[in-house]
């Protein structure tokens, strides 16, 4: 650790800049307006890679001169080796859609622990492209499939064929060759359980199989459509220039089966909340800020301003918040280049900023800053992404005094007490599994069937009837145990379990009714895939969006790179970086 590290942690603990707090943060609109950071889970892979020095070697690679057949890919860790295998194959285009009812794709993957032999390929090929009716085993860790972005692929193919290099702004508008439709792991369809690598020395923070399998989806893409052009036209087809590369990442469809993640996993939600609003308590609490952080602030504004001015969808809702945050980062560049002194004064600069932003701007803005903070100041804030795992469980305190526990939901539950939950409005949807493919759903309650198989989700509509019995007891029922009373109440266990584990866990519960019309799924989606490290959010409806994955981020052999972690905000013309 530098000196000049070590001096701005000591400066920003002293002036102990409160976090932001949960009542404030942990709502879904302003979760919703997330954007990548620097403890984003691909970041942290993408440092770790270059740190240890991780290696990739082509084991097989065997397909014909349409791109259909298979490959093999070695990842070589100093704790030991993975094999990525891909499957490529001939799709008709009736076949091909990203609905989770598919049974084909273009491609489809899995990670395996450890080399493969004869005997392993042979059984992973009669099983993967089956995806969820194939059987795996232990030793492969993560299943995925994806399909081409048909048009671009089409066009960078027959370009490269040619002997010329795609228009990188037509790259821009789609920014990907294929998309996800899937990432399984964490012991699905008989896979390894993600709890056997907890302790080990690698993967073991959040989702890092997973991204793993990602980042290698985008390198075989990249790989595919260079063979594809070459096979098409040997003696004149060149590769991919760097600058299309890099700007080219993997795009994903995510629907409705993310969004529980986030209401079942409240201590492991809180852990990312928390490191999140501490590393932006550490900026703003910085006391001085020297003129090459100024500088790296200003050109990360411009860059993410280049990149907002990229960023369009159909959506019309999301595209209003695109617009009006042209418009806000315009005015913060307007300001620091007329009144740098106002926007960024001598003393406690970035939280001046920061305040100043909250005062005046969107919510997309007001996040927007807290990703450019963290970024000018990456290396003040990266210690953070050790913080961000947990295996923790919720615990019930059963010597807890009833009118403690009551108490704590007057004090954490306000949201929640608010609501009349009397009202059909405020139980509009419920949520449930489908019967097909066990994915998670959204029904209208009073209009479809099925309600008596509804998830447990509602947690704000459960602590509002807990509340309702512990309000009717008197003194002396108030002091009485815990235990006695879901003794008497067994159907509040699972609910007094997790009032009194979260308030310990702060940032875990999201204050909003997640029954009500009014709730938005698109804005758990987005939160979650910030957290991934997500970029160029294209919601479909409310409830499915389309993003990028490792749009602008080092290949293979770019990993040795120094600035190797340099990546955020991509626009079209660069390497995935800078402007």
């Amino acid at each position: 650790m530098t000196n000049d590290l070590q001096a701005a942690i000591e400066t920003s603990e002293a002036l102990k800049v409160a976090l932001r707090p949960p009542d404030h943060v942990a709502r879904l609109d302003r979760m919703g307006s997330y954007f990548q950071t620097p403890i984003s889970f691909m970041r942290t892979l993408i440092r770790r890679m270059h740190r240890e020095n991780w290696r990739f070697t082509t084991d097989r690679f065997e397909l014909d001169a349409d791109g259909f057949g298979r490959v093999v890919y070695m990842i070589h860790t100093p704790h030991g080796a993975f094999s990525f295998v891909a499957f490529s194959h001939d799709l008709s285009p009736e076949e091909r859609t990203d609905r989770v009812i598919a049974e084909r794709w273009d491609a489809t993957f899995t990670l395996h622990d450890g080399p493969v032999d004869e005997a392993d390929l042979d059984r992973l090929e009669q099983n993967v492209p089956l995806q969820e009716t194939g059987r795996c085993s232990a030793q492969e860790l993560v299943l995925s499939r994806a399909n081409k972005s048909v048009r671009l692929f089409d066009y960078v193919t027959r370009t490269l064929a040619e002997g010329k290099q795609p228009d990188i702004r037509e790259l821009a508008k789609i920014g990907y060759l294929m998309r996800t439709t899937a990432v399984y792991g964490n012991g699905k369809f008989g896979m390894g359980d993600f709890a056997n690598l907890h302790d080990a020395p690698v993967l073991n923070a959040p989702f890092q199989a997973e991204l793993l399998a990602v980042y290698m989806i985008r390198h075989f893409s990249v790989a595919l459509i260079e063979h594809v052009a070459r096979m098409r036209a040997p003696e004149h087809a060149v590769p991919l220039a760097a600058a299309q590369r890099r700007l080219l990442g993997i795009g994903n469809a995510t629907g409705l089966g993310m969004a529980p993640f986030l209401i079942k996993h409240p201590i492991l939600i809180h852990k990312w909340l928390c490191a999140r609003e501490t590393a932006l308590a550490r900026v703003r609490g910085i006391d001085q800020a020297e003129a090459a952080k100024r500088s790296r602030f200003s050109d990360l504004l411009d860059r993410a301003t280049a990149h907002v001015a990229e960023w369009n969808v159909e959506d019309s809702r999301q595209q209003n918040r695109i617009e009006t945050l042209r418009t806000e980062l315009a005015d913060l560049r307007r300001d620091l280049d007329n009144t740098p002194d106002d926007v960024l004064p001598e003393q406690r600069p970035w939280d001046n900023l920061f305040r100043r932003i909250e005062a005046r701007c969107s919510l997309e803005a007001q996040e927007l800053t807290v990703s450019l903070l963290l970024e000018t100041y990456a290396e003040l804030i990266c210690d953070l992404e050790t913080e961000m795992a947990s295996n923790e469980i919720e615990t019930t305190l059963p010597a807890m005094r009833l009118g403690e526990l009551k108490a704590i939901i007057e004090k954490d539950y306000r949201w929640a007490l608010d609501i009349d939950f009397s009202s059909p409005e405020a139980q509009h949807y419920f949520w449930y599994y489908s019967e097909d493919k066990e994915e998670p759903r959204r029904g209208p309650r009073f209009e479809e069937p099925g309600a008596e198989c509804e998830m447990r989700l509602g947690f704000g509509r459960e602590v509002n009837g807990l509340y309702a019995e512990l309000a009717r007891l008197d003194g002396d029922g108030l002091n009485n145990l815990t235990a006695e009373f879901l003794l008497r109440r067994p159907k509040w266990r699972s609910t007094v379990r997790r009032v009194q584990t979260l308030t310990r866990f702060p940032y875990g519960e999201i204050r909003n009714n997640l029954l009500g019309r009014d709730c938005l799924p698109i804005d758990l989606l987005r939160c979650k895939l910030s957290f991934f490290g997500a970029t160029k959010f294209d919601p479909k409806s409310d409830l499915w969006t389309r993003i990028t994955m490792y749009q602008g981020a080092p290949h293979i052999d770019e990993l040795g790179a120094d600035d190797v972690d340099d990546w955020a905000f991509p626009v079209t013309g660069s390497s995935g970086a800078a402007p």
